[in-house]
């Protein structure tokens, strides 16, 4: 498909974000040599922001003609694209407008206004939430930087699959976690298009889990707010994966896998204790399927799973730890 993003724009994209985002490292899973195939976790939490959002965020600003960018940017989040976005505006020079539901974690909030930004709070809908920075952006003419259904956004997280390719040519298999599906596309894009024979599967909890009914149906299927809200996994809870990211991963994406709300606690815990490395729920879950569903997975010699972010709130870790 001729809108799909290529890797032409994903390397743009790798160039504006030099010296923003950070080159993350694959970081090897501990495990005994007989016990199965490697794992390496792409470590997205080592973000300045703590999660991979500041690619897309930064690119897509980034990129704006500088008079857009001079009047200010809006979008809508549960966290970590909201704090990409004020963290990009900041360093680009900025104004940043967060719409963000009710009730987002506080320690993501706040990082949103320690940068600067201003925060409004709507009900935890889709709806609600595009809506309102919709209006926003209609009355003070502020450029919409969407948090996954556009092209700019994707190319600049498919840089972290760019990396990847880039750092282990070998990979076979990549775990990525599905929201609205920006990172999945991104990452597939790049993915297969430097390693066309390496398989891409995209990991969601079972309670929100619109990605996996969205493939079987051949069309993005919407949950109601009000289940996906059960989820641990707060940044997970997009009731629909995005029109453009579907497409991209209707061409790129191999399969997806669901996990329990307990593997994303067991995995946040292993992570911590083996790797050094602190995640937030919804940066467990491809670990996690790596970790408990081993035989839903591809066979491969050498697995990837992107940690996605890490920012929890501290009173979770220190439960989970536990």
């Amino acid at each position: 498909m001729s809108d799909l993003v290529s890797l032409p724009e994903i390397e743009r994209a790798a160039e504006r974000i030099a010296g923003v985002a950070v080159r993350t490292p694959l970081v090897p899973f501990p495990r005994d040599p007989a016990a199965g195939p490697a794992l390496l976790v792409k470590a997205e939490s080592l973000q300045p922001i703590g999660a991979f959002k500041v690619r897309g965020a930064y690119s897509a600003i980034a990129s704006l003609d500088p008079a857009d960018r001079g009047r200010g940017v809006v979008t809508h989040s549960s966290g970590n694209h909201a704090q990409a976005v004020a963290y990009a505006a900041r360093a680009l020079g900025t104004k940043a407008v967060l719409v963000m539901p009710h009730n987002a974690p506080a320690v993501k909030v706040d990082a949103c206004i320690a940068l600067g930004a201003e925060v409004v709070y709507v009900e935890p809908t889709m709806q609600a939430r595009a809506e309102t920075a919709g209006k926003l952006a209609s009355a003070h003419g502020f450029t919409m930087i969407p948090p996954f259904d556009d092209a700019r956004v994707i190319a600049g997280q498919g840089t972290a699959g760019l990396e990847i390719v880039q750092d282990r040519p070998d990979v076979d298999v990549v775990l990525v976690p599905v929201s609205g599906g920006g990172l999945i596309a991104g990452v597939s894009a790049a993915v297969k298009a430097l390693r066309p024979e390496a398989r891409i599967i995209g990991v969601e909890p079972e309670l929100a889990a619109d990605a996996r009914d969205s493939m079987a149906a051949g069309r993005p299927v919407a949950w109601e707010a009000a289940d996906t809200g059960r989820t641990i996994a707060d940044a997970l809870r997009v009731q629909q994966v995005g029109d453009l990211p579907f497409a991209h991963m209707r061409a790129h994406v191999d399969g997806i896998v669901t996990v329990t709300e307990d593997e994303i606690r067991r995995a946040m815990r292993r992570l911590a204790r083996e790797t050094r490395l602190i995640a937030e729920p919804a940066g467990a879950v491809a670990t996690a399927a790596y970790l408990y569903h081993r035989p839903a997975l591809p066979e491969a010699s050498t697995y990837v799973s992107i940690l996605s972010g890490g920012n929890v709130d501290p009173s979770l870790l220190l439960e989970v730890l536990k």
